[in-house]
């Protein structure tokens, strides 16, 4: 699986064509449309390209504008906001076809010494007691449209593993809470920048569909249209995006066709190293 982790990391390593202008491929997952982690992970790394090396990322702001085409690169147009003496400041549009599909903005931050509390972790089985995704998926992969299914059961540079969820297809009514593990598959470069990339870039999956499980839906129900509108991380402590992390999601509220989730991402030894926010659009059209 090393071969597909390392494509995942070339995808995040932007082409430079101009000062503050990069150039990024685009994958194709399977869902017709540029994944939003893919978007948020690269647009991290072009903001990251133009900021110096004792700052690291401490929170981003993004919007998503149009569904991005798995057929064409994505240029990274960065704007230098502000440059102070402890913060910086960028602001990044991502565009297609001369048209911006995703709009972020990002803060920076040298390290500093200050007050500290956080969030304790929950109690949660360890990711060794967790089935795989591929596992979990396996014996309901006939339920997924016919273009998924290899997909769902291919090798993947991030390995999941869903706590408590051991039917995917979620029948029923269930609490809008969900908590997974995750890690990429193999070690990849010492370098913090590439683990704030690929945390950003892991931190969209299974995220809005969260909203939809007081509702008895998923994303491949009849009728439903599902897609993110914003995202926001904030990233307090270092970690490794190669050894566990643990995102803790739920959702306290859906309205006007929108769902919004919160979460909290752990290291495997209880740290709080990032929160995040997602609202997404969560419309139901009855059929008929």
């Amino acid at each position: 699986m090393a071969h597909v982790l390392d494509q995942l990391v070339s995808l995040l390593s932007l082409e430079k064509i101009e000062e503050n202008l990069f150039r990024g491929q685009s994958q194709d997952l399977g869902w017709g449309r540029v994944y939003g982690g893919q978007v948020i992970g690269q647009a991290l790394a072009a903001t990251l390209a133009t900021v110096p090396a004792d700052r690291t990322a401490h929170s981003l702001h993004a919007y998503f504008l149009r569904p991005g085409d798995v057929a064409a690169p994505i240029v990274y147009q960065v704007s230098r906001s502000r440059d102070g003496s402890s913060f910086t400041t960028r602001h990044v549009t991502a565009i297609q076809h001369g048209q911006p599909i995703f709009d972020m903005s990002a803060s920076f931050q040298k390290p500093e010494e200050g007050f500290e509390h956080m969030s304790e972790m929950p109690k949660v089985p360890p990711p060794e007691e967790v089935p795989t995704e591929q596992e979990r998926m396996k014996p309901f992969v006939q339920n997924f449209p016919d273009f998924m299914r290899e997909r769902i059961l291919a090798e993947h540079p991030i390995e999941i593993r869903t706590v408590a969820e051991p039917d995917p297809t979620l029948r029923g009514v269930h609490p809008p809470q969900r908590q997974v593990w995750f890690k990429t598959t193999h070690k990849v470069a010492d370098t913090p920048v590439l683990h704030q990339a690929l945390l950003a870039y892991a931190s969209d999956f299974s995220f809005i569909t969260t909203s939809l499980k007081p509702h008895g839906k998923t994303w491949i129900s009849r009728g439903m249209q599902v897609a993110s509108i914003d995202h926001a991380v904030w990233f307090h402590a270092p970690f490794r995006a190669d050894e566990w992390l643990l995102h803790v999601m739920d959702s306290p509220r859906a309205s006007g066709a929108r769902g919004l989730v919160r979460g909290q991402i752990f290291s495997r030894d209880g740290k709080l190293v990032a929160s995040t926010t997602q609202e997404g659009l969560i419309r139901f059209r009855k059929e008929g």
